[in-house]
């Protein structure tokens, strides 16, 4: 009989992740395997429900839509931040990555997307937000 992978199962895959456009976002090629436990939000949940019921040494192709990965981009996420709120230290440019830490010391990374005189524009989305995700998985081992 073959074993395949159920919620509560700890699983190890390898993968391959694109975008739409075919640009490779990230990959496990070269590392180790990725392991997580199968049903329990350890990952995006289009990931999750693709693995259920793969068996060791499968591969297939996961197709994921933005709102099973990392969601839709949140407008409330992108604000104004005025440049004197900014560390004198901090040059901004688009494109670049900053942490904002919340009152209760939680870190949150953001992009700029913008550079104005007196402020800047910065977007708390997972870079990822809104795009629809294809994974290449092959699942290498069930604990």
């Amino acid at each position: 009989m073959r074993m395949t992978a159920k919620v509560n199962d700890k699983v190890k895959v390898h993968y391959k992740g694109t975008l739409s456009n075919g640009e490779i976002f990230d990959s496990s090629e070269g590392r180790n395997p990725l392991e997580f436990i199968v049903g329990t939000g350890q990952v995006i949940p289009g990931f999750d429900k693709g693995v259920e019921g793969m068996a060791v040494n499968e591969s297939k192709t996961i197709s994921i839509p933005s709102n099973e990965a990392y969601g839709e981009v949140r407008e409330d996420l992108i604000q104004e931040v005025p440049k004197s709120n900014l560390p004198e230290e901090i040059k901004p440019e688009v494109g670049m990555q900053l942490v904002s830490n919340t009152p209760d010391g939680q870190q949150i990374p953001l992009i700029v997307k913008e550079v104005n005189d007196e402020s800047i524009t910065v977007d708390a989305n997972h870079p990822l937000a809104g795009k629809d995700l294809t994974f290449e998985v092959t699942l290498v081992g069930i604990s």
